[in-house]
């Protein structure tokens, strides 16, 4: 996902150059995103309160356990398109274009949810200056994740949020590429304003907004006690999705069976703990009510007097950070959707490159307009559940394929293999599946529709012009 770049060498022999300290930073730059500048807020304030440090804690687990299979995998098969590549070459195609489906919708969402966030942060610093855009063009004309208590807002759609997705879409267009240098700068400013909150935030901790811990449950299933808690972790998974950065540089470390597991267990280890102790300062210095905003950490600094003059730092951090995400999600939905037209299961336009920019520049633009539809006039809940439970269920084919692949090929060369993976893959499978069971009915019927609407391409598409050239891939 978020490693590939568009000028990835599709057949191997890269350059081994990674070393620990680069696979753990690149891991975070990918993981610092929306999550904690925009779910936490929304995950304590609808379904866990305070609560929901824990949730981090458990997804954060469930990730491990998926991000080890990942790295076997990526060092196998270090080709373009991530988990849809090597389902390919293991599970064959079906199971290719079911996890590739996902990866569709997964990256959609991602790329749309973060843009929700970065308007969120991005008219909040207007507004620093005393420009304001008009309500009815900064939110989604629709609210509520439930079928049945969806209500119109009044607003028309949410601009910004459209504006930054078509804009980050042209960059791709023309060939921006992101180096390891502004990786490491955009890092560097992310986790100083999150280390700032933080340190700064604890001496404003009020004992009273974390009573109780746990609230307790509303009597409906997710809504705050223990449910509630699990619920928060499957919505709030989406947040450590760019671990998978750390996976598919498997090729380019110096010692993939040492450096990959440090970079996996290095970067989730540290952003578990920055997402936990964020959760948990800002749940402390403002009531976790107040906190369902699609800039909820500016909103909590903004609670107290002595904190109030962070809240530019964090909007400007906030806005950088959130829009590398997006440019690196979007970038990442155009290498899944290349990888699937090169095999025949989408149409060719998909993997037509601009003769000037050397990019495929058709497949970006129309992810780019359905992208910026899906930010401008979906809330924030539908879309972080949507990214959760295709993720969740793309882990849980990853899981599985590293099963296969050990009973199929088992004196195959790996550079790196999952420890206790008899152990490692059925406890990511398990926690995937408990993760998905508490998200919402709702949201498990918009997966069905979404799957339904896959199965029909597939059938009258993909099965008669796919190409055959992965099924030997690893032969």
């Amino acid at each position: 996902m978020a490693g590939v770049s568009e000028d990835a060498d599709d057949g191997g022999g890269l350059r081994r150059a990674l070393g620990p300290l680069h696979l753990i930073t690149l891991g975070i730059g990918a993981i610092i995103g929306a999550g904690i500048f925009v779910l936490t807020g929304h995950a304590a304030a609808g379904y866990a309160g305070p609560g929901v440090v824990i949730s981090f804690a458990i997804a954060g687990l469930g990730c491990l356990f998926a991000g080890l299979c990942y790295s076997e995998y990526a060092a196998m098969i270090p080709v373009a398109g991530s988990a849809y590549t090597y389902t390919y070459a293991t599970l064959g195609r079906f199971m290719a274009w079911i996890i590739g489906w996902n990866l569709v919708l997964e990256y959609l969402a991602a790329s749309s949810t973060v843009a929700v966030g970065w308007s969120g942060y991005f008219t909040n610093f207007l507004a620093g200056f005393g420009l304001h855009v008009p309500a009815a063009l900064a939110a989604a004309p629709i609210a509520g994740s439930s079928l049945g208590a969806m209500s119109l807002t009044g607003a028309w759609f949410n601009l910004p949020a459209m504006a930054a997705v078509l804009l980050v879409s042209v960059f791709l267009i023309t060939g921006v590429k992101m180096s390891a240098n502004f990786n490491n700068v955009m890092v560097a400013i992310k986790v100083t304003i999150v280390l700032a909150v933080i340190l700064f935030g604890f001496a404003y901790i009020v004992p009273a907004n974390h009573t109780p811990f746990i609230p307790p449950n509303t009597g409906e299933m997710g809504h705050f006690g223990w449910t509630g808690i699990f619920r928060a972790t499957g919505v709030i998974f989406f947040s450590y999705i760019g671990f998978d950065a750390v996976s598919v540089a498997a090729q380019e470390a110096k010692n993939p069976q040492r450096d990959i597991p440090i970079g996996i267990l290095g970067s989730l280890f540290i952003c578990t703990l920055l997402y936990m102790l964020m959760s948990y300062v800002l749940t402390g210095i403002a009531p976790y009510q107040t906190l369902n905003v699609a800039h909820p950490v500016s909103q909590a600094v903004e609670a107290h007097a002595t904190t109030r003059w962070m809240a530019p730092f964090v909007n400007i951090g906030a806005i950088v950070g959130l829009a590398s995400v997006m440019l690196v999600f979007l970038l990442a939905q155009s290498r899944v959707f290349y990888a699937m037209s090169r095999d025949g299961l989408i149409p060719p336009a998909f993997r037509e490159i601009h003769p000037r920019f050397a990019t495929p520049w058709k497949g970006n633009i129309i992810t780019g307009i359905i992208c910026a539809i899906m930010a401008g006039v979906l809330p924030l809940d539908v879309l972080g559940e949507l990214v959760s439970i295709g993720t969740l269920a793309a882990f849980c084919i990853v899981c599985a394929g590293v099963l296969v692949l050990r009973v199929r090929l088992p004196n195959q060369p790996r550079p790196f293999r999952t420890p206790l993976v008899w152990v490692t893959a059925p406890l990511g499978i398990v926690m995937c599946l408990f993760m998905m069971i508490f998200l919402p009915l709702d949201t498990w019927l918009r997966l069905a529709a979404w799957t339904a609407i896959g199965l029909c391409i597939y059938f009258l598409y993909s099965v008669r012009h796919s190409s055959p050239q992965h099924s030997s891939a690893l032969q």
